[in-house]
């Protein structure tokens, strides 16, 4: 310590070491004055700070000495000792934003509960059906909390006795003298944090810590807002301070992270001046001045160490148990007599003042102590509960967001069951919320003390949600037992929250407009989105009450007297009219929706509904007339509101509100949607239930009617003729039946009838799946969110599997159908009729009736048995005869086609429920009598009629032909009913002459279920000859275009059939590629279809060219080596020879769409005229680099490929046989060798440098003449027409241009290089390809790759002659210098740097240049290629062979050890070395993917037909028909014995290559064959891993902690910090994003990454371009979860991952990144270079 005397800090708390014991000592005194010396010094460099300094300095000279006294030894020790003895059972992790958190749908005590990720990995809850979000930051680990879990509360690691010390450790506790001192230091260290951080005073200090002069030093301090942008920030500091934009954005990043930044020091003058001049800025911009403060530099020093102390507190709680105890004891003790709130209520209190970091800090220290005792936590609650509605008011008037305010703490404590009990009834929570909720929202309230929210703050009303959702968390955990208390606290805040309730009841009444539309819309959305928020709340309060028979009742009793006091108030004005119909009188108040004010928030009336199906429910409604008398109930008060809100919905349907514009629209829609039906409209048709329970049923349908302003639609008035109004009243007609309905047939509610919530919801799914199979998401969000997990009903239902697209969907079992009604009242209007016309389809193609009469439903409760009255009343039924008659009289204008559907609804309806009646009770007892009362008479006059007799005529009515089935089954129904009637009492004379008429009835009914299978059978008979009719046409038209046929045929692939009968006679000959035996080329004419202008063209060498759509690209799909640097810029690269590892290659893929070259020519240009004239369209190609969309299938293309037809050649037999004992191997080497010595003379006057070395072997040249390469036969070259050679200029240019990243420039020696090397590169990637597909080599390709491949090979061959042949031959020269190391050039590459497949195709391909000569253009006859092809092949072969043995020969450490062992065995064994099989083995295995490259490149190049082995995928079938193929012997070691003199010179010298020696020392490794075939990177199967790999992620260049948006690259498994400054790089000189950067070196700029934390995948292309895809991740239901917004657990779908697998290898990403975004153009606003 000596070296920290000078600054005497310890000195003051040790006090040589012996007085810290002492009583007197004063503490206190002692630690402000050591700060008030210390402190300023150390946070001097406000500016910029050097933190690392500042750290250890405050460590020297403040808390190492406060450590130190505080435990009496060295505290590093003594937190080693404590650390190991305490664990805490709590985990108490604080989450950051973005994180993932872990919740369990099968333990949670509710959805606020939730795991960080590491007790979720060693938690139960992994098995479980667990749910994954992403934090919003703030929250708390709940491991640990046995009162947030059913099972499982405590993780492996939080397991008491888990980290492997018993508990009963005496060290656990603090040994009394620590706990002495830090009762002594916790109380200083916390009024000084407290007192430093709500310090008000900007320029002096407490005096305590005043202890030097004051000197002039200020700081202009900005604060953070969140009302201000970015750039609005950085504007005005750039503007305010004249500073750099890259520091204005440094101190605008640290204001957003910390809260508040020094921008400017000085004094007091120039600080005060540069406050000014920044609010004078920043209000220029947007209406508020930024918050800007100009502080001395000493408060400013105090406040940044009093934050630092609160770390230090924070560090010191998770140590031990008692420090938390005491540190929340100092805490809570509030100042004696004073009066003043405690120091945690001063800082909660104070809360929306602090800046955010320094919320952030006290935030922390609040969780790891309160929050860690849950004996603190309950009294920091009731503190929380005493200061509730200042921090409230607070938090709504500041700016910052929740996560950041105190308030946000709510969630901690309110939804911990024992503790919100607590807080109810000792510090009635309920009722603080509420009038906390009164006391914000006042200024809403109008002249009736109803809300009404025209022109709210949206802002502001987010703030008040905060309020509805903590009053949610504390009803979150119904009680099990009540107490008085309880009670009586409980019954007070539902009292409060109904206060709310009747400002609401009735608030934003709404007027119909006559004459002229609305000017303005009103804002309707904050009352409905009130309306939601509440929803969740209101059902909540209804289920507490109905926990207790009591309360119930008495909530019940307050409910509706808040109610009446709202009904009374506005209804006493008219007087009461009468209405008679049908000998009934109703006297009731005249109102009319369609006049008088009218509004859709009833939430009063609902929440008595509510509550009344729950009296029912419980059985306890008997009690009812005990807590409201009869003649207080006036229950047809209680009907009238809900009523008009129905009526006003009917009316919007008629458009008769139409001038109301669009927001009454959507309040409608709302009402209705699932987001809020729950608790508007399926509570008012329950209201509509208990009045019809309750009234006189014919009162009732007389109330119905008038409300509905039918009235005298039901009288014998004469309408009107006007038809816009019979058009309206036919509407409300429809409406009012379809309420009808719903209020006699909607029994599905627990309380109306005896069913389960289990059985609603299981309704509510079958009627979605009638109307379509759903995917589960789809379902979910149709049903309200609070409902059980769906799965529970799910599980009857069929499941399909998702394929590779799309989603799995459910659909519905037979057994279910019959619980459909086709008026189901959550149905809209669209899907009502999608699903009856899906139920008819099916049952019509079932060959059933297509009747669909509702199913029986179940009873009504006791207390709702008497709505069924309403159906066989004397009104009801005068409405049902009277719309049957309109329809039977023809007056077509007043009936509809659904108002008769609904009629028979209502009919079937009546019947069903005599039926059950009768099955259940005997005869006399059943007084509900439909059947009587609808047969019966209308009137006494003579033309009278009964519903009966109506139906029958109805039959007859052609127009309504689709109702006939459900007439016919009601006609049934009624005979049923009838005879069950009978079977006990007596028939009247005229039920009999019904009854025959119904039998004769069922006796047509048979007749026409015959007649209608005579029909099907009839139409079926008739489509099979239709059918048959068609194909023979079919037939006709092949015979005669059968040109045109054979043609398609060939192009698929498939061999002309005259073909396949030459080869089947001489299998040998015809199926030979190389050498004298060559088989025939097969060539058709080629006749193609431009896709332009859809004529037709032969194709040929002399006509214009044809081309084919194609695209260009760099491509990395096949490298065995990602580490490997790319080069960015080609412009000093050599392409002629590949490197073995194929690092990075020129892929060039068709879409297989053939133009004449001129037609492509005319739709480019066209293309950028378009783009030229449209300037400020973006656009998803790039003109310039010549992409364009192909016209037919809108593909990415970069430029044509010309279409070269094939030259056949057929070789001479016996000249071939001739020629072959002449021209042996070392015969041809020889020709060759002079040919090329010859031309080096000839050029070598200008050029000494260039011309190889020859080694001449004592062949005199004598001997071999110059021109004797042409005595075996040459022909002269193929002339191409102008059109073609452009084309093949352009192409050419193309891939030189794309392939090496440079300008165009037709005449650079490099591009027949570029030319050779994308030929050879893409067919390894198509042989790669066929490979991985286990697909055979031929007849498998798809079209496109087929053509593509057949005009590339044919191009490259074509291209040499667009070029010096002088070039050709330097290039050939040099690529032979590798096969023949007798031409030695200085920059020859040794054997294991080249892939030989390349230099096969480059040799090949530039060998006819050696024909060349000045006066005459020659080329090879067949049989020279012949020979040519064959040497070269087995050179290039023979080449390979060694390469794969030498690289095999030195291998991994396994393969050494097993050679030593070889060799000991050797010496006891006749001397043997390796074993042959072995080498064997490893060369044919290695040299399988050449041959199949180099069979599919001469099949192209020469047109011969494959072996029939080829087009079958097996292994040894396979290589034997690729030696034959390709001329070799099975047994390849065979052509090293027959050439064995030609190739052991060449064997010495590629061996002794200094690189060869190098590998087979050992000491360098050389690639190893076969290649591996490269795959996308292996997932996890659980998407869990992947989250949990991202959470430990770090980027590797920025210190904080924030939360990353960590990606994964799919090709290679690196992890990249995306969308983030911190990972930006300078490509070029442009700022590229990690992942676009990473994408150039991984893929050449095309690449394929996994957005974790989103669960998204993206694909991009250089620089500009990218696209969203589905993440291959899918959960249970077989759906992807992008944004982890279902949370679902996920898990990898092999097929999905195989689907982007190939996406890569066929070379596709860049086509599916256009077409995504050509679908989706609004993506556009993102900037892809910085992902």
């Amino acid at each position: 310590l000596s070296d920290l005397k000078g600054d005497g800090g310890e000195a003051l708390f040790l006090n040589n070491g012996n007085n810290w014991c002492d009583e007197r000592f004063d503490f206190q005194a002692t630690f402000l004055q050591c700060l008030a010396k210390h402190v300023p010094n150390i946070y001097s460099a406000e500016m910029d700070p050097l933190l690392e300094k500042q750290e250890e300095m405050v460590q020297a000279a403040i808390l190492y000495p406060l450590e130190r006294y505080l435990f009496g030894e060295d505290p590093d020790t003594f937190l080693e000792k404590l650390q190991q003895s305490e664990t805490s059972q709590l985990c108490g992790k604080v989450f950051k934003g973005g994180e993932t958190t872990y919740s369990c749908r099968d333990c949670a005590v509710d959805p606020t509960c939730v795991l960080c990720m590491d007790c979720f990995q060693n938690s139960i809850h992994k098995n479980h059906r667990y749910k994954m979000h992403s934090s919003t930051g703030g929250g708390f680990c709940d491991c640990g909390d046995t009162e947030a879990w059913k099972a499982g509360p405590v993780c492996t690691k939080h397991e008491p006795g888990a980290s492997g010390s018993p508990k009963e450790n005496s060290e656990c506790q603090l040994n009394e003298e620590v706990m002495e001192h830090s009762r002594r230091v916790f109380p200083s260290v916390i009024k000084y944090m407290v007192d430093m951080l709500i310090w008000e005073e900007e320029k002096e200090l407490p005096p305590e810590l005043t202890i030097r002069e004051k000197v002039d030093s200020y700081y202009c301090v900005l604060f953070n807002d969140e009302h201000h942008s970015y750039d609005h920030v950085i504007y005005s500091l750039q503007r305010a301070l004249g500073c750099e934009l890259g520091e204005a954005q440094l101190h605008t990043t640290a204001i957003d992270k910390e809260g508040r930044r020094a921008v400017k020091a000085g004094r007091y003058a120039s600080c005060q001046e540069a406050k000014e001049e920044i609010k004078r800025h920043s209000e220029n911009v947007s209406q508020r001045p930024l918050h800007v403060e100009v502080l001395h530099a000493d408060v400013m020093a105090h406040q940044k160490f009093a934050l630092r102390l609160g770390s230090w507190l924070n560090k010191l709680m998770s140590y031990s148990r008692d420090f938390r105890q005491i540190f929340c004891q100092v805490c809570l003790k509030e100042e004696t007599g004073s009066g003043k709130p405690c120091s945690i209520s001063k800082l909660m209190l104070w809360d929306a003042k602090l800046h955010k970091g320094a919320r952030k800090v006290l935030h922390e220290l609040i969780f790891s102590s309160f929050f860690m005792e849950m004996e603190y936590k309950k009294h920091f609650a009731v503190e929380f509960v005493k200061y509730y509605k200042a921090l409230q008011k607070e938090y709504i008037s500041d700016d910052h967001d929740r996560v950041l305010s105190v308030t946000a703490l709510s969630v901690q404590m309110f939804t911990v069951p024992t503790l919100a009990r607590h807080l109810i009834e000792e510090q009635s929570v309920i009722t603080t919320i509420t009038e906390t909720l009164l006391e914000v929202l006042p200024e809403y309230l109008d002249k009736n003390d109803k809300f009404n929210f025209q022109g709210y703050s949206l802002d502001k009303l987010n703030r008040v949600y905060a309020v509805i959702y903590d009053l949610r968390y504390v009803l979150i955990s119904k009680p099990t037992v009540w107490t008085d208390r309880l009670r009586e606290r409980f019954l007070e805040g539902f009292v409060s929250f109904l206060r709310i309730l009747t400002c609401m009841q009735g608030m934003e009444e709404i007027k119909r407009q006559i004459g002229q539309h609305i000017e303005v819309d009103p804002d309707w959305e904050a009352a409905i989105a009130i309306q939601m928020q509440l929803k969740n709340i209101l059902l909540m309060f209804q289920e507490w009450c109905a926990c207790d028979e009591e309360l119930l009742l008495r909530a019940y009793k307050e409910c509706h007297k808040s109610v009446m006091r709202c009904s009374t108030n506005s209804s006493r004005l008219r007087e009461k009219t009468a209405f008679h119909l049908c000998g009934h009188t109703l006297e009731s108040r005249p109102y009319r929706v369609s006049l008088d004010p009218v509004s859709i928030h009833l939430p009063l009336s609902r929440t008595l509904a509510g509550l009344h199906v729950r009296l029912s429910k419980t059985g306890r409604i008997s009690r009812l007339h005990e807590f409201v008398s009869p003649e207080e109930f006036q229950v047809d008060l209680l009907v009238e509101y809900p009523l008009r809100c129905l009526v006003l919905v009917a009316q919007v349907a008629a458009e008769m509100w139409r001038r109301n514009g669009l927001s009454l629209i959507s309040q409608v829609f709302y009402y209705q949607d699932v987001k809020c039906r729950e608790e508007m409209y399926d509570k008012d048709i329950i209201m509509l239930q208990i009045g019809a329970s309750l009234m006189d049923p014919n009162h009732f349908l007389l109330l119905i009617l008038q409300r509905y302003e039918l009235a005298d639609a039901f009288r014998r008035i004469k309408p009107t003729k006007d038809q816009e109004l019979i058009k309206q009243c036919n509407v409300l007609i429809e409406e009012m039946l379809q309420i009808l309905i719903y209020v006699v047939g909607e029994r599905y509610v627990p309380g109306v009838s005896n069913v389960t919530k289990e059985d609603v919801i299981m309704r509510e799914i079958i009627h979605l799946l009638c109307i379509e199979p759903m995917a589960h998401s789809a379902i979910t969000k149709s049903l309200p969110e609070n409902k059980i997990n769906p799965v529970t009903g799910l599980r009857t239902f069929k499941d399909v599997k998702p394929g590779v697209s799309g989603h799995g969907v459910y659909e519905l079992k037979d057994e279910c159908l019959k619980e459909f009604n086709m008026f189901f009242y959550h149905y809209t209007k669209t899907q009502h009729s999608k699903a009856e016309h899906t139920q008819k389809k099916r049952r019509k193609q079932e060959n059933r009736d297509e009747a669909l009469p509702p199913p029986p439903p179940p009873d009504f409760c006791p207390a709702f048995s008497n709505v069924v009255r309403l159906l066989n009343c004397d009104v009801m039924m005068h409405i049902l005869r009277t719309i049957l008659q309109r329809a039977v009289e023809l007056e077509t204008h007043l009936w509809t086609e659904a108002m008769i559907q609904m009629v028979l609804h209502l009919l079937s309806l009546g019947l069903l429920e005599e039926k059950q009646q009768l099955q259940k009770s005997p005869e006399e007892e059943v007084t509900f009598d439909f059947y009587h009362k609808a047969s019966r008479m209308g009137s006494s006059a003579l033309n009278a009629v009964n519903i009966l007799m109506l139906l029958e005529k109805l039959k007859r009515i052609p127009q309504l032909e689709a109702q006939k089935d459900m007439i016919n089954w009601i006609l049934q129904m009624f005979d049923t009913v009838k005879r069950m009637r009978e079977k006990s009492s007596l028939t009247t004379v005229a039920a009999t002459s019904v009854s025959e008429a119904t039998k004769g009835d069922e006796s047509t009914q048979d007749k026409e279920k015959a007649e209608r299978k005579r029909k099907a059978e009839a139409a079926r008979l008739h489509r099979q000859k239709i059918m048959a009719q068609m194909s023979a046409l079919q037939r006709n038209f092949i015979e005669t275009h059968k040109l045109l046929y054979e043609n398609t045929l060939e192009a698929q692939g498939k061999e002309d059939a005259i073909m396949e009968e030459e080869s089947m006679s001489s299998i040998d000959y015809s199926r030979i590629a190389l050498g004298p035996k060559r088989g025939p080329s097969v060539v058709e004419k080629e006749v193609l279809t431009c896709i332009l202008c859809q004529e037709e063209q032969e194709v040929k060498l002399e006509s214009a060219a044809m081309v084919l759509s194609a695209c260009v690209q760099k491509s990395t799909a096949l490298t065995q080596n990602r580490s490997r640097i790319l080069e960015l810029s080609g412009d000093t690269l050599d392409p002629l020879f590949m490197h073995p590892d194929l690092p990075c290659g020129t892929h060039t893929g068709s879409c297989g769409h053939v133009m004449h070259a001129a037609c492509w020519q005319k739709y480019f240009e066209a293309m950028q005229l378009n783009f030229r004239q449209r300037l400020h369209v973006e656009q998803i190609f790039d003109l310039e680099n010549g992409e364009y969309l192909c016209p037919l299938c809108k593909s990415l293309c970069n430029t044509v490929i010309p279409i070269v037809p094939l030259q056949a050649q057929k070789i001479n037999s016996e000249d071939a046989e001739a020629v072959a004992q002449i021209l042996s191997l070392a015969r041809w080497l020889e020709i060759i060798l002079v040919r090329i010595s010859g031309y080096s003379v000839k050029n070598a006057k200008g050029e000494k440098q260039n011309a190889p070395a020859f080694v001449n072997k004592g062949l005199g040249s004598s001997a071999l003449e110059f021109n004797s390469i042409l005595s075996f036969g040459v022909q002269s070259s193929a002339k191409y027409s102008s059109s073609i050679k452009e084309m093949l200029i352009l192409f050419a240019t193309t891939i030189y241009r794309v392939g090496l990243k440079v300008a165009p420039n037709e005449a650079d020696y490099r591009i027949p290089m570029m030319t050779w090397s994308t030929c050879a590169f893409t067919i390894q990637c198509i042989e790669n390809l066929l490979e991985t597909e286990g697909k055979p080599l031929f007849g498998s390709l798809q079209n496109r790759q087929h053509s593509g491949l057949k005009a590339l090979v044919q191009f490259a061959a074509a291209q040499r002659t667009t070029s010096p042949q002088v070039l050709i031959q330097k290039h050939l020269i040099r690529l032979l210098g590798v096969l023949l190391p007798n031409f030695k050039m200085e920059d020859t590459p040794s054997l294991l740097e080249v892939d030989m497949f390349h230099v096969l195709v480059g040799t090949v391909l530039s060998f006819p240049s050696l024909y060349w000569e000045d006066a005459v253009d020659l080329q090879p006859s067949s049989i020279s290629s012949a020979y040519n092809h064959l040497y070269l092949f087995h050179l290039t072969t023979l080449a390979h062979i060694t390469q794969i043995v030498i690289s095999s020969a030195k291998g991994s450490e396994e393969a050494c050890s097993a050679q030593s062992f070889c060799r000991e065995v050797c010496q006891y064994t006749s001397g043997q070395d390796i074993p042959g099989w072995l080498v064997w083995d490893c060369v044919k295995k290695g040299i399988m993917p050449y041959l199949r490259c180099a069979a599919l490149f001469f099949h192209y190049l020469l047109g011969v037909s494959p072996p029939e082995e080829l087009q079958q995928v097996s292994e040894e079938g396979q290589f034997k028909a690729l030696c034959s193929y390709l001329s070799l012997p099975t047994n390849l070691f065979l052509l090293f014995q027959e050439y064995w003199d030609t190739v052991n010179p060449l064997l010495q010298r590629w061996c002794a290559d200094p690189v060869v020696l190098s590998c087979l020392k050992g000491k360098s490794i050389a690639i190893r064959y076969p290649r591996k075939r490269n795959s996308l990177i292996e997932l996890p199967e659980d998407y869990s891993c992947l989250l949990n790999q991202a959470s430990q992620f770090r980027c590797p260049r920025s210190s904080d902690d924030e939360q990353k948006h960590p990606v994964l690259c799919l090709f290679c498994g690196a992890m990249l910090c995306s969308q983030n400054t911190c990972c930006q790089e300078l490509v070029n000189g442009e700022e590229l994003g990690a992942c676009t950067s990473h994408a150039l070196q991984c893929g050449a700029g095309v690449c394929m990454f996994l957005k974790i934390r989103e669960c998204k995948v993206v694909l991009i292309e250089g620089k500009t371009r990218g696209c969203l895809y589905p993440a291959p991740y899918l959960d249970e239901y077989g759906e992807t979860d992008p944004g982890l917004k279902r949370g679902n657990p996920l898990h990898l779908c092999r097929e999905r991952y195989r689907k982007l697998h190939l996406l890569w290898q066929q070379h596709c990403i860049i086509e599916e990144i256009a077409r995504s975004q050509e679908t989706n153009q609004i993506f556009f606003g993102f900037n892809w270079q910085l992902l």
